[in-house]
C-alpha cells in the first residue's frame, strides 16, 4: 500500500471525527484510528489507479501494467531497494520542478528507486565565485580542504532542496548525505582528497524505503579513520549499482540521452555484446562519449544480464520505464547470434534439453523429443538462436516452397530482454515470406501481430504470416501446408475443434510507435527489452538438499503435506509443531523418524537466526500464524548469510490481500515472481477453483455482470479437532463429521465467504480492473474434493460451447496439473488427485450464459500440492519435484 502524505493524513483523521459526531455514535480511539488508516489506503489506492491511467497516455495498458508488476514485484522485503538507481546530474538538479515531479510519479504508484546526485556545475559556480580555480586532472577533479568543504555545503544544500520539492509534493523522501560510502585516497598526492569507494552500506538506503520514503543520496564517502572524500557521482552510482543490482539504472542527464556523432540521431539502443567493439572504432567516438561507453560496459558486465543502463531526461523518465519503445537511449549487453543448418553445429544435447524444456507441444504431450528431431530430418531447416540459448528459432524451407518458422522456444528471458526480436530479424533478413502460429491467447501476442501483415485465428492458436498480401495467395499456401503436412502438427488444435473463423483477419496494426534510429541496420524494436522479471533460472535447477519446518502439521492439509514430502527427492521434514501431539512420532513420513515438538514464537525466531531451515510452511487456522510470521522476520534480520532468510508458505487466508506477499497460484500469475519470493501465500481451495474456472473468461464477461460460483467440498475442508481415542491419546477429528449431513448436503456462509473475495481480489489483476464474483459453498458427505460449477454472464452473444472449450484448451496449454475433459468432471475424477479438471461446458441457449464445471481434492492442489508446487519453485526446485503428475 503507497504511504500517504501527512497533509492527507491530517485530513483523514479530521473526516472521520466530523462523522462521527454526526451520527451521535461513541467512537473510541483505536475505532477512530483504524477507520483512518483505511480511509488513507483507499485515498492512496485511488492516488495509485489515478497516476496509473495517466501512465497508459504513454504507452498501452498491456505494457505499463506489464511493466510495473514487474517493477513492484522486483522488491522483497529483504532486499527491497532492487527496483532502480537514479543518478542525476548536477545540470538536471536545476530543473527541480519537472524532477520531482518524475520521481514523484515513480513514489505514487508504490515505487521506489535509489536516487543519487552529483552538483558538479553548482559546485564549479560557487568555487569560482570565492576565487578557487577548478583543476582536473584525467577528468578527475583536484579536491583540496578549500574545495572539499565547500563541496560538502553545496551537496548538503543541493540535497535538501530535492528532499524538500518532493515533499512538498507529497512524496516522502529521506536525505542521506553519509554512511553508505566507505573509500580510501584514491592517489592522495594527485587527486587530493579524491576517493575510491571499497564499501557500500546498503542499509541506510532499505531502511529508507521501508519507512515508505525516497533515499536521497549524494555521492560523499568517508575514509575508515572518518575523512570527508568526494567521489564522482557517475562513479559512485556505478558501484552502488555493482552491490544492488538493480533491474535499471539510469543516468538523468538535460540532453535525454546519447546522440550519434556525424548525424546528430538520439541512439536508441546498443547492444554492448554486438556493437561495442564496432563503436569503440568510430572517429566520432571519442573523449566523454568513448569514456561513458567504456563505463556502461564495465558496469553491466559486472551485473546479471536482466540489468540495463538507460540516459534520459527527466520530463521522459516514464515514457522511459513504463513504455516498450522508451524515449532516451537504452544500453544493454545484449546476445551474439548464431545460424546453423544441422543440430549437430549446435550441439544435439543442449538442443534437445530446449525441446524438452520449452516445446508447448511437448510439455503437453502431443509430440516428444524424439519425434520433433525425426521430423526435422524430412525437410531442409535452419536453426537460429543466441550463444545462451535463450531464444531457438527453426525455420523449414524446401527448396521452391515458402518457409515456415516451425519453432519459436522463448525462455523468459529472451522475450523480456529482446533475444526473441533480434532473432527474428535475422530470420526475417533470410526469408522475404514466413509462416508461423502462436497461441490464441499467448501473453506476448502483441510481438506477433506486430510482425505479421495478416493472421487468423482458429482452434485456439493464431496463424501469422508476413510478405503475402493477397488473402487467396495465403489460403493456397496454407492449404499446401496442410497437405503436405508442413503445419498439421503445429498447427494441431490443442482442445475441442472450432471451425475456421473468417478466412483471414484485417492485416496486423502497425506497431505504436517504434524507436528512430539504432547503431545497427537490425530491427531494433525494443518489445519487452526495457525491463525484466527477477530472475527466473534457464539452466538446471537446484538438486540441494533443503530442510522445512512446518507449523501446525496435525490438520488434515498437514497430513496430506507430510506424506507429499516423503516422496520429495530434495526437500526434508526437519520439524513439525503442534502444541497438542508435542513428543509423538509423526505418521506418514518415511524418510525418517521425526516426533511433534511444540515451537513458540521465540523458538522459530531462534531457528530462523540460526539457519536451521531452508523454508516454514504455516499450516495454522486463519488468525493465528502472525507471530509465528513475525518472528521468521526478526530472525532473518538476524541472519548473516546472502540468502535473505528462509522460504515462508502461509496456507491460511492471513497474507492473501497482504502487499509485500505473493499469491501462489503458478498457472494463472506465472513462476516467475513465486521464483524470486520469500513469502508466499498459498491460494484458498474454492478460491483455486473458482479463478481458474473464469480466467479463461473473463475479458468476455457481461460488464457490471456477476460470475457465481457455487461449491461443493468434502467435509475434511472443514478442518479438524483434538479429540481423545479409545487409549486416551490425543487424535484429530473432523469439525464436520459426515452423519451429521444425514447423507445430503449443508449450505454455508451465503454470502461473504472469505473465498469470494479473495477470487475477485485476484482476478482483477487479470481484467485490470476491479472484479467481483458470487460464490455459494455447501458441505457434503464424502471425505476430500471440491466441485465447482460456475455460471458466467456473457456479454457479447453468439459464443458457443466449443468456443469456451477452446478459450480453456488455449489458456491452459501445457499447464501438468491442469486436465480438460468433455463431459462433467466426478468426484472419481477429483479426489485424491493433485491436479484441477474442468469440463461440462455449455452456453445457454440465448448465448447469453456460459455454464463450466471444475473440480480439485481441497487438500492436494487446493492446499499441500499447491503449497509444494510454491516450495519447488522458490527454492529452486523442478516445479513438479515429489507431485505425482496425471497420467
Amino acid at each position: 500500500m503507497l504511504a500517504a502524505t501527512s497533509a492527507s493524513r491530517r485530513g483523514a483523521s479530521r473526516a472521520v471525527v466530523v462523522r462521527a459526531r454526526n451520527t451521535g455514535a461513541v467512537v473510541g480511539p483505536q475505532h477512530r484510528r483504524a477507520t483512518a488508516i483505511r480511509s488513507i489506503q483507499s485515498m492512496a489506492q485511488t492516488d495509485r489507479d489515478t497516476i496509473t491511467r495517466l501512465l497508459y497516455s504513454l504507452g498501452s495498458k498491456r505494457e505499463v501494467e506489464r511493466h510495473l508488476r514487474i517493477f513492484s514485484s522486483s522488491s522483497h522485503p529483504s532486499q527491497p531497494a532492487k527496483f532502480a538507481v537514479i543518478k542525476i546530474g548536477g545540470a538536471v538538479l536545476d530543473q527541480i520542478d519537472e524532477l520531482a515531479l518524475s520521481l514523484s510519479f515513480l513514489y505514487r504508484v508504490g515505487l521506489y528507486p535509489v536516487v543519487l546526485h552529483g552538483a558538479g556545475p553548482q559546485l564549479n559556480h560557487i568555487i569560482e565565485r570565492e576565487g578557487v580555480v577548478p583543476d582536473y586532472i584525467e577528468g578527475i577533479r583536484v579536491t583540496d580542504a578549500k574545495t572539499l568543504q565547500i563541496a560538502r555545503r553545496v551537496f548538503l544544500e543541493e540535497n535538501l532542496k530535492l528532499v524538500g520539492a518532493l515533499e512538498k509534493l507529497g512524496t516522502r523522501a529521506r536525505p542521506i548525505t553519509s554512511g553508505v560510502f566507505t573509500a580510501d585516497y584514491l592517489d592522495k598526492d594527485k587527486f587530493g582528497l579524491v576517493g575510491k569507494i571499497t564499501k557500500i552500506d546498503k542499509r541506510p538506503l532499505e531502511a529508507s524505503i521501508r519507512a515508505g520514503a525516497l533515499p536521497i543520496l549524494t555521492s560523499l564517502a568517508e575514509s575508515a579513520e572518518g575523512q570527508i572524500l568526494n567521489v564522482n557521482a557517475d562513479i559512485a552510482a556505478g558501484e552502488l549499482a555493482k552491490e544492488l543490482e538493480p533491474l535499471k539504472i539510469v543516468f538523468l542527464n538535460d540532453k535525454g540521452g546519447l546522440f550519434h556523432g556525424v548525424t546528430g540521431e538520439k541512439l536508441s539502443v546498443i547492444n554492448l555484446d554486438e556493437e561495442y567493439d564496432q563503436l569503440m572504432k568510430e572517429p566520432w567516438v571519442k573523449y566523454g562519449t568513448k569514456l561513458k561507453l567504456r563505463e556502461f560496459k564495465d558496469l553491466l558486465d559486472h551485473l546479471p544480464r536482466s540489468s540495463s543502463v538507460a540516459v534520459i531526461s527527466a520530463s521522459m523518465l516514464q515514457k522511459e520505464l513504463f513504455t516498450d519503445n522508451g524515449a532516451g537511449t537504452l544500453i544493454r549487453r545484449g546476445y551474439k547470434l548464431f545460424k546453423h543448418s544441422s543440430i549437430e553445429e549446435l550441439g544435439a544435447d543442449r538442443f534437445r534439453q530446449v525441446i524438452h524444456d520449452r516445446d508447448p507441444e511437448v510439455l503437453n504431450g502431443f509430440a516428444s523429443v524424439a519425434g520433433v528431431l525425426s521430423e526435422m530430418k524430412d525437410t531442409p531447416y535452419t536453426i537460429y538462436g543466441d550463444e545462451p540459448l535463450d531464444v531457438v528459432a527453426v525455420v523449414s524451407h524446401p527448396p521452391g516452397e515458402t518457409p515456415v518458422l516451425t519453432k519459436l522456444l522463448p525462455s523468459r528471458a529472451g522475450i523480456l530482454n529482446n533475444v526473441i526480436d533480434n532473432v527474428f530479424s535475422a530470420i526475417k533478413k533470410d526469408h522475404r515470406r514466413l509462416f508461423w502460429t502462436a497461441q490464441a491467447d499467448d501473453e506476448n501476442r502483441a510481438w506477433h501481430f506486430e510482425r505479421a501483415d495478416g493472421s487468423f485465428t482458429r482452434a485456439g492458436k493464431s496463424l501469422f504470416w508476413y510478405g503475402v498480401q493477397d488473402v487467396n495467395e495465403v489460403e493456397r499456401i496454407v492449404h499446401e501446408f496442410e497437405q503436405k503436412g508442413r503445419i498439421a502438427r503445429v498447427y494441431l488444435p490443442v482442445g475441442p475443434t472450432t471451425p475456421p473463423r473468417s478466412s483471414a483477419s484485417a492485416s496486423a496494426a502497425a506497431p505504436n510507435g517504434t524507436r528512430p534510429y539504432s547503431t545497427s541496420s537490425a530491427d531494433r524494436r525494443r518489445g519487452y527489452a526495457t525491463v525484466a522479471e527477477p530472475a527466473v533460472p534457464t539452466g538446471p535447477v537446484s538438486t540441494e538438499i533443503k530442510r522445512l519446518g512446518l507449523i501446525g502439521a496435525r490438520g488434515f492439509t498437514g497430513q496430506a503435506l507430510t506424506t507429499l514430502l516423503s516422496g520429495h527427492p530434495y526437500l526434508d521434514l526437519a520439524h513439525v509443531s503442534s502444541r497438542q501431539l508435542v513428543g509423538l512420532p509423526l505418521e506418514g513420513y518415511t524418510k525418517s523418524a521425526v516426533k511433534y515438538s511444540n515451537l513458540a514464537p521465540e523458538d522459530v525466531e531462534e531457528m530462523e537466526a540460526s539457519g536451521a531451515v531452508d523454508a516454514w510452511v504455516m499450516a495454522l487456522p486463519n488468525g493465528v500464524c502472525k507471530p509465528f510470521v513475525d518472528a521468521v522476520d526478526r530472525g532473518a534480520a538476524k541472519r548473516k548469510d546472502a540468502e535473505g532468510g528462509s522460504v515462508v508458505v502461509d496456507l491460511s487466508a492471513d497474507y492473501r490481500f497482504e502487499q509485500g506477499w505473493t499469491y501462489g497460484l503458478p498457472e494463472l500469475y506465472g513462476r516467475s515472481a513465486i521464483r524470486a519470493a520469500k513469502r508466499i501465500s498459498n491460494p484458498g481451495c474454492y478460491a483455486t477453483s473458482s479463478q481458474m474456472l473464469i480466467a479463461p473468461l473473463v475479458e468476455h464477461i457481461a460488464p457490471g455482470a456477476l460470475p457465481t460460483v457455487f461449491g461443493l467440498s468434502g467435509y475434511s475442508g472443514a478442518g479438524t479437532i483434538m479429540v481423545t481415542d479409545l487409549d486416551g491419546r490425543p487424535t484429530s477429528a473432523p469439525k464436520v463429521a459426515p452423519d451429521t449431513l444425514y447423507g445430503g448436503v449443508r449450505p454455508y456462509a451465503l454470502t461473504g465467504h472469505i473465498h469470494e473475495r479473495e477470487a475477485g481480489h485476484h482476478l482483477s489483476r487479470l481484467l485490470n480492473s476491479e472484479m467481483k464474483i458470487a460464490f455459494i459453498p455447501a458441505v457434503t458427505p464424502w471425505f476430500s474434493g471440491i466441485i465447482s460449477t460456475a455460471s458466467i454472464p456473457l456479454k457479447q452473444p453468439g459464443m458457443a460451447a466449443r468456443d469456451v472449450a477452446a478459450l480453456f484448451a488455449a489458456r491452459y496449454t501445457g499447464e501438468k496439473l491442469v486436465t480438460l475433459v468433455s463431459g462433467v468432471p466426478g468426484l472419481q475424477d477429483i479426489e485424491g488427485k493433485h491436479g484441477w479438471i474442468a469440463g461440462g461446458f455449455q452456453v445457454s441457449k440465448e448465448g447469453d450464459r456460459a455454464v463450466v464445471v471444475g473440480g480439485l481434492d481441497n487438500l492436494l492442489k487446493g492446499a499441500a500440492t499447491q503449497c509444494l508446487q510454491n516450495l519447488n519453485l522458490a527454492l529452486g526446485y523442478e516445479e513438479y519435484a515429489g507431485i505425482p503428475l496425471p497420467k
